[in-house]
């Protein structure tokens, strides 16, 4: 289950840190992420697989578990990102990805996503999906609202996955 660890940290001592897994930084808290399902895992190397192998041609960084800077005191983890080439490596901090994928663990609540979608939005992210593994369901949430969907697209893009390959992979 998701907890907010103590004490508070500072955003240079949260930054110069290694976190087994990596947490999110909500002003000055540290929160856990819920991890280490088999299901979540499955599903999320079946998305970085997905991507992977089609990134020279889409012509798109595949970013598991990257570190976004929603606000000066506000970082998340993200299960995996897709950003354009165009932004070196070294420089996609600073520029919201294209797409952002969370993977629902059974452990997680709707009002903790509800926040996380929140933030994205807040950063200027206009992909946002979840994958439910658990139910084997996909939810386009970039306008905020669950918006169930057998696929996810990026408008005017190759990039697209149809979310039956990835739970093809489950069972």
């Amino acid at each position: 289950m998701a907890t907010t660890t103590q004490p508070t940290v500072t955003v240079d001592e949260y930054l110069g840190s290694t976190y087994h897994p990596d947490r999110d930084y909500i002003d000055g808290m540290l929160e856990e992420r819920n991890l280490g399902e088999p299901e979540h895992a499955v599903a999320q190397g079946a998305l970085i697989e997905w991507f992977r192998t089609h990134a020279q041609a889409w012509d798109i960084w595949v970013l598991p578990e990257i570190r976004l800077q929603i606000t000066p005191t506000r970082f998340r983890v993200v299960d995996v990102g897709l950003s354009p080439r165009r932004h070196p490596i070294n420089q996609l901090k600073q520029h919201p990805p294209l797409a952002v994928i969370e993977i629902v663990s059974p452990e997680d609540r709707i009002s903790r996503y509800a926040n996380r979608i929140s933030d994205y939005r807040k950063m200027g992210l206009t992909h946002i999906w979840v994958v439910n593994p658990q139910t084997r369901r996909g939810y386009d949430c970039s306008t905020g609202s669950w918006m169930e969907t057998q696929s996810f697209a990026i408008e005017n893009s190759p990039i697209r996955v149809d979310l039956a390959s990835i739970f093809a992979e489950l069972t």
